[in-house]
């Protein structure tokens, strides 16, 4: 009896301590690190209060219409995202994906206007971004050329690719099947935007359960490890960039179906932003970390503070100022993480 009795008391005791505000304040700490750890839950709280707040600040904000157009825009730089986030966690980037973008969207345009039968054109275009991308690969991997001066000089080619082609005019009297996918909608829901989605998941999924993408992690943490233990890097890498590539050119497929033009300058800045949204969406510029959820997340987040800006009548000059300093807050913080776990 007398055991059973200072049994309850210990149970008691560890009631009372788990109720003091020292343990729940300890709890909240933790719960807190947590959130801040999972960069992809911190980042959708943080959408959700800018929603808010902005859904405070304007009537305008939080309507259909606004979010059509919200999801509208940021289609073309989510596909482009999912291959930017599997790049990134293998260690690359790619700074040529607006350059392709344009290159591939001026391309098709001028294919239809020859008479290209649609299907043939689209994959003419495709095949030209993934030969962009091989090319962009082989530097990187073969020649080991640093990938910032690799896809720079890939953007300046293709741009300039691009000005030549339609010496610096935008091409129109594209037939009007094509701007199907970028103009119709299934049951109020753009196709691009459809589109888009389908791409993120099946992407997202893809880097988390199979094998062949699984392996960029290992390659972006320790790229001598992972050859030693047997994996084929250059061969992932070069596909991890004929990918970002090809995806950006049908983003350009898409850009120009909905501006029924091949537009040379189009995505001018577009991999300044793709590779902060992928940045703030938890990938690292070191590689090794990083996923396309949390990438399209960042997308989104994005294109939400591009959006309140232009409602809240803020200079779309100033709009490029805050992509920009998101960037450098974005890497800033991951470098601050990195150091903070490691030390």
């Amino acid at each position: 009896m007398q055991t059973q009795n200072s049994d309850l008391d210990s149970v008691a005791d560890d009631r009372r301590t788990v109720r003091t505000p020292a343990s729940l304040a300890t709890l909240l700490g933790k719960a807190l690190n947590t959130i801040a750890r999972t960069r992809e839950l911190s980042l959708l709280i943080i959408l959700i209060i800018t929603i808010t707040i902005m859904n405070h600040l304007s009537q305008y904000f939080l309507t259909t219409a606004n979010f059509r157009a919200i999801a509208v825009g940021f289609s073309p730089a989510a596909i482009i995202s999912v291959g930017m986030a599997i790049l990134l966690v293998s260690g690359g980037f790619d700074l040529s994906v607006g350059a392709v973008l344009a290159l591939s969207g001026t391309v098709v345009a001028k294919l239809l206007i020859e008479g290209w039968s649609q299907p043939v054109a689209v994959i003419t275009v495709l095949a030209l971004g993934a030969f962009v991308g091989l090319i962009n690969g082989i530097m990187v991997t073969r020649i080991r050329i640093n990938p910032l001066v690799a896809t720079l000089g890939t953007l300046s080619v293709a741009r300039g690719i691009s000005l030549v082609l339609t010496e610096g005019y935008s091409l129109s009297g594209l037939p009007p099947s094509f701007g199907s996918i970028g103009n119709d909608r299934l049951y109020g829901i753009p196709y691009m935007v459809i589109v888009a989605i389908v791409i993120v998941i099946i992407g997202d999924l893809a880097l988390r359960h199979t094998h062949y993408f699984r392996q960029v992690y290992y390659i972006g943490s320790n790229d001598h490890a992972a050859r030693l233990s047997g994996i084929p890097v250059d061969r992932v890498k070069i596909s991890a960039y004929m990918l970002t590539a090809t995806l950006a050119s049908l983003a350009g497929v898409i850009v120009s179906s909905r501006l029924m033009s091949g537009t040379p300058t189009a995505a001018s800045g577009m991999e300044l932003q793709v590779l902060a949204a992928c940045v703030i969406g938890g990938a690292s510029l070191t590689g090794g970390e990083g996923t396309v959820l949390g990438a399209f997340l960042g997308v989104f987040f994005v294109q939400i503070i591009s959006n309140a800006m232009t409602i809240l009548r803020v200079s779309i000059y100033w709009q490029q100022v805050v992509t920009g300093t998101i960037l450098v807050i974005a890497v800033a913080a991951d470098m601050l993480i990195r150091r903070r776990n490691t030390t």
